[in-house]
């Protein structure tokens, strides 16, 4: 699939196979089931994408029965229009009525279920209420994995979204840096993300100079200078999947540390890259890219995880970090972002989207990774 181009549809079939799968897992972990509330979850198994309220609304997986989706009434129809509704049967509830005691009938009443990191407090203590030897964990806890392996038409989305984050970034550099703040560039990168098919902007990071050195430097009202190295980070929501890449520029002719020190982030970004392969534990790609930093004497200065999931957003499991022994699968997505942080000085990063293939991996971001120089 190009990245103009739409991609194949999910269908009825596709959700059912992804909630008979969490059951599944769930099982396997010794969990009565997965209650799942609006949010990212809820989108990746069903397709349904309500607004988050007050109201309950909660998707309920139990091993070898039908998967209910348990909604408030007024939203009944929406639900019902959803690309996953065929696979599931519809429970509602109607206001001044008690939504609790519509789901627990659903639930073993002394079981553990997962239930996603986003629900509201108020819907877990209500279930607590009406279910009171009932217990819970968080779908990262139980069941980190759960949207972790995407299949074909999963990973060409995400090819696309990486193919429109490439063609912002080579937008991006025809553009002046020089004599204009970090929310100009930022508006820029957002506007660009849009023309190239996002729906939705997360994050367009522009570090510039002194900035750079945050990581997550939110663009502000720094004017960018001849002599900035400037750190660009930006990604979003295309087709439902996420984009995310890091690229730093240099405004005019860097000096020989500047350039010194991109080179070693590029190298340790290219040793990252080049340990992915399946069977391999998350935590040795951190290893990997970490150890040349290191050797450099920069270890102090790599201060974040080398990399994240992403899928239905742009941040989730698995997480490329010591200590994260799942070992990696083909059909995995996640970044691969070392950097080194100078504080008061400058900072670099160089990130890319990398899936896991059956024999190793395959970068979904292909802009060039030397220091580009920008006006």
């Amino acid at each position: 699939m190009s990245s103009q181009s739409q991609p194949v549809p999910f269908t009825a079939d596709d959700y059912r196979a992804r909630m008979t799968r969490a059951a599944d897992t769930a099982a396997e972990a010794g969990l009565a089931g997965v209650l799942v509330a609006p949010g990212p979850d809820l989108v990746y198994l069903t397709g349904y994408r309500p607004v988050n309220t007050e109201r309950l609304t909660v998707l309920v997986l139990t091993p070898g029965q039908d998967p209910v989706l348990v909604v408030p009434t007024l939203e009944a129809p929406d639900a019902e229009e959803a690309v996953g509704a065929p696979a599931l049967t519809l429970r509602d509830w109607t206001d001044g009525t008690d939504p609790y005691a519509v789901t627990a009938p659903l639930l073993d009443g002394r079981g553990r279920f997962g239930i996603s990191d986003n629900a509201w407090a108020m819907h877990l203590l209500g279930l607590q209420r009406t279910l009171p030897d009932t217990s819970y964990v968080s779908l990262t806890e139980a069941l980190p994995m759960l949207r972790a392996v995407k299949d074909a038409h999963e990973l060409e989305r995400i090819a696309a979204a990486g193919a429109a984050a490439d063609a912002t970034y080579g937008e991006i550099l025809k553009v002046r840096f020089s004599g204009r703040k970090e929310t100009d560039i930022a508006a820029e990168l957002a506007a660009l993300l849009k023309r190239f098919g996002h729906s939705q902007v997360d994050f367009t990071v522009v570090g510039s100079g002194p900035n750079g050195a945050n990581p997550h430097h939110e663009a502000g009202e720094r004017t960018i200078e001849r002599g900035d190295m400037v750190v660009l980070d930006f990604g979003g929501l295309k087709h439902g999947y996420g984009s995310d890449t890091s690229r730093t520029v240099h405004v005019g002719e860097p000096t020989a540390e500047e350039q010194r020190v991109h080179d070693i982030v590029r190298e340790a970004q290219e040793a990252g890259c080049k340990a992915v392969r399946p069977g391999v534990a998350c935590q040795e790609i951190d290893r990997a890219a970490r150890a040349v930093i290191t050797e450099f004497g920069y270890g102090e200065r790599f201060i974040h995880r080398t990399g994240h999931g992403i899928g239905v957003t742009t941040h989730e499991p698995p997480y490329m970090i010591e200590g994260e022994e799942q070992p990696l699968v083909p059909g995995m997505c996640f970044s691969v972002e070392p950097g080194i942080y100078l504080p008061g000085r400058f900072g670099v990063r160089i990130e890319d989207i990398v899936t896991v293939t059956e024999d190793g991996g395959r970068r979904l971001n292909s802009t060039a990774r030397e220091l580009a120089i920008v006006e």
